[in-house]
């Protein structure tokens, strides 16, 4: 085998596509919210927030996602200092824009405004190089859904270890 080809072996489609490395989820959604659509956002993101992503500073718990002037921007994420920055770093606080095609901004104004739908964002994480969030469409759960959902759980919890006791 040529070196070249030991190069597009190392390159090819279908390795580039498992590439995913995922920064930070966010566990409270599911527990919080009723997930309906997802949608894949890239980040504008400071090339000290970059380097921070890559250590693993990030949280995603309290963040959520508004259109603001037609562009659609992700408010309430944390994304700590880089530890190899001086003075003069990021905030760690602050909206950072997500690029979205103009056709998915409509369709997620249009379920926020017509049907009370919020956006949240469910995980942070670098594809194929590039820093990526995926954001929810989603609907807020009450407290009896909440209590349902983790009756479900445990009961489903105790089934299988039922089950596993007596094989």
């Amino acid at each position: 085998m040529l070196v070249t080809d030991a190069v597009l072996l190392l390159f090819s489609p279908s390795r580039m596509s498992d590439d995913i490395r995922v920064v930070t989820t966010n566990r409270k959604a599911f527990h919080d919210y009723h997930i309906l659509d997802r949608f894949e956002a890239g980040l504008e993101l400071a090339g000290t927030e970059v380097k921070s992503l890559r250590e693993g500073r990030a949280n995603l718990r309290d963040a959520y996602a508004r259109i603001i002037n037609g562009e659609v921007y992700l408010i309430g994420s944390h994304i700590g200092h880089y530890s190899h920055t001086g003075f003069s770093g990021h905030d760690p606080y602050r909206n950072r824009r997500l690029l979205l095609n103009k056709r998915e901004i409509r369709k997620l104004d249009r379920s926020v405004t017509v049907k009370n739908h919020t956006m949240i964002p469910l995980k942070l994480y670098f594809k194929k190089g590039w820093a990526k969030v995926e954001i929810a469409l989603a609907k807020g759960k009450r407290s009896y859904d909440k209590k349902a959902a983790i009756a479900e759980k445990d009961s489903k919890r105790a089934m299988e270890r039922e089950l596993r006791s007596r094989r």
